[in-house]
C-alpha cells in the first residue's frame, strides 16, 4: 500500500537532523507529556515510513546539479520497457485543483515545462477537478476514453481516489502520481519531495525549541482526508507530545485568510497569550501573523512555508520563523518522468526529489523583488520559458 509522504526533504541549512542550535527541548524519542492536547494519532500515520522520511532529511540527492526536479534521493529503479512508444505523445493531467496560490504556481510551471519538450508532446490535455473527488473519479474516466499516452495523476484525496486511479492502471496507460499520493503501488512512480512528516517535524522542532517551556501552541490545519497534511500533522504531534508545550487548539482553516484570523483571535481571547503557532501549510500564514498584530499581541514563532508574502514579512517585522518547503518545481518532474516511460527509460518509484528548508540564514536568497506576493520561491521556474511574466 501506497501512502504518499508528503513535505520536507533535504533541509539545506538546518536542522531537522541536527543542528546545535536546533535540537527540540525535548527529543521525539522521549516519553510523550500528558495532556498535550494533540487527540489521537491520524490514521495516516504509519511509522516506518516516518522513520524513512526523518532519515532521508539529512540524505544526498542524485542527479544533474542545479536541477533538484530531476534529482531523486534513495532511488529505487523500475523498468518501463514495456511501455515503450513511438511519439509525440498525448500527455493527460487530471488535477486535485488550481484553488490556492501553490497550485496555481504549480501548474504555470509545469506549462512551462511542456513547451520545453514540443518535439515530444503533441498535445497536453489537462483536466481540473475543482477539488471535487466524484469530478477527478469523473475526469479520470473520461480522459481514459481520450486516447491517452501517459496519465499524470494529482489526487484530490487520498483514500476516495485510490479506486479511480487502480482503474487507470488496468488499461496500460502509464499512471504517473505525484503531490498527493494514494493507496496503492500500481501507478509507475509516485513522485514528491521527502514528504509530509518532514514538514512537519521541521516546523514542529523550530516551534517548540523555540517558545518558551510549557507555552501554549496553536496548530492551525487546511483540511482532513489528504495525505500530504496528515502526516505533516502526524509528525507535529510526534513532537509537541514529547515537548513541554500545552496545544490548545487544532484547528482547520480551510485555506481561508479570514477564517484563519477570525481562529487567532478567538484563541488570543480566551487565553490572553499564544506562545507558538504551527501550520500543516503556508498559504495564510501572512493572516495569522496579522492577527497577532491586529490584536496588538507579539508574533510568536512560526512557521510558514515559501510564498513571497510571508517570505517578505518575516524578513521586514524580523519574526522568529521557519519554512519548510513543498516546492512547486515538483511539477516539472511528472512531464520528465512520463516522456522518460514512454522512452522506455528506468524511473524511480518512488521518485523522492529534495525539498529545501528556508532560515533566517538563507532567507535573502529567496527574497525575489520582481516576483508578486503569493509566488513560491521553490519554483524552479527560472530558466523555463515565459519567466518571469507567465508567474506574475
Amino acid at each position: 500500500m501506497r501512502r504518499s509522504i508528503p513535505s520536507l526533504a533535504v533541509v539545506i541549512v538546518l536542522a531537522l537532523a541536527g543542528c546545535a542550535t536546533d535540537e527540540p527541548a525535548t527529543s521525539a524519542s522521549g516519553p510523550p507529556a500528558a495532556g498535550a492536547g494533540t487527540g489521537d494519532q491520524s490514521k495516516f500515520f504509519v511509522r516506518s515510513d516516518y522513520d524513512a522520511e526523518l532519515a532521508m532529511l539529512g540524505a544526498t540527492a542524485t542527479g544533474p546539479a542545479g536541477k533538484p526536479w530531476e534529482q531523486v534521493l534513495n532511488p529505487s529503479m523500475v523498468e518501463t520497457a514495456s511501455f515503450k512508444k513511438t511519439g509525440p505523445h498525448k500527455i493527460c493531467f487530471s488535477n486535485a485543483a488550481l484553488n490556492n496560490p501553490w497550485r496555481q504556481v504549480g501548474f504555470k510551471t509545469m506549462q512551462a515545462e511542456v513547451e520545453t519538450h514540443r518535439d515530444q508532446i503533441s498535445e497536453f490535455v489537462h483536466v481540473d477537478a475543482e477539488g471535487k473527488d466524484q469530478k477527478q473519479i469523473a475526469d479520470i474516466n473520461d480522459l481514459l476514453g481520450k486516447g491517452c499516452d501517459a496519465l499524470i495523476v494529482s489526487p484530490n484525496t487520498t483514500a476516495t481516489l485510490t479506486p479511480a486511479v487502480e482503474a487507470a492502471c488496468r488499461t496500460g496507460v502509464p499512471v504517473v502520481v505525484f503531490d498527493r499520493g494514494v493507496e496503492t503501488t500500481c501507478p509507475v512512480t509516485y513522485i514528491n519531495p521527502i514528504g509530509g512528516y518532514g514538514f512537519g517535524h521541521v516546523g514542529a522542532e523550530f516551534v517548540a525549541q523555540k517558545m518558551k517551556p510549557g507555552g501554549k501552541v496553536l496548530a492551525l490545519r487546511i483540511l482532513p482526508g489528504v495525505d500530504v497534511l496528515e502526516t505533516r500533522w502526524s509528525a507535529a504531534k510526534l513532537v509537541f507530545d514529547r515537548a513541554n508545550v500545552d496545544v490548545v487548539g487544532v484547528e482547520f482553516t480551510d485555506g481561508d485568510p479570514a477564517k484563519t484570523k477570525k481562529i487567532v483571535d478567538d484563541y488570543l481571547q480566551r487565553h490572553g497569550t499564544i506562545d507558538g503557532v504551527w501550520m500543516d501549510a503556508g498559504a495564510v500564514a501572512v493572516a495569522a501573523v496579522e492577527a497577532f498584530q491586529d490584536a496588538g499581541k507579539p508574533v510568536p514563532p512560526i512557521n510558514g512555508e515559501d510564498q513571497l508574502d510571508f517570505l517578505r514579512l518575516w524578513k521586514d517585522q524580523g519574526l522568529t520563523a521557519i519554512a519548510p518547503t513543498y516546492p512547486t518545481y515538483q511539477w516539472r518532474t511528472p512531464i520528465i518522468a512520463a516522456l522518460r516511460i514512454l522512452e522506455g527509460r528506468p524511473v524511480s518509484d518512488p521518485w523522492k526529489l529534495p525539498q529545501p528548508t528556508i532560515t533566517q540564514e538563507n532567507l535573502d536568497d529567496y527574497l525575489d523583488p520582481q516576483m508578486p506576493p503569493l509566488h513560491y520561491a521553490m519554483c524552479g521556474c527560472t530558466g523555463l520559458p515565459g519567466y518571469p511574466q507567465r508567474w506574475k
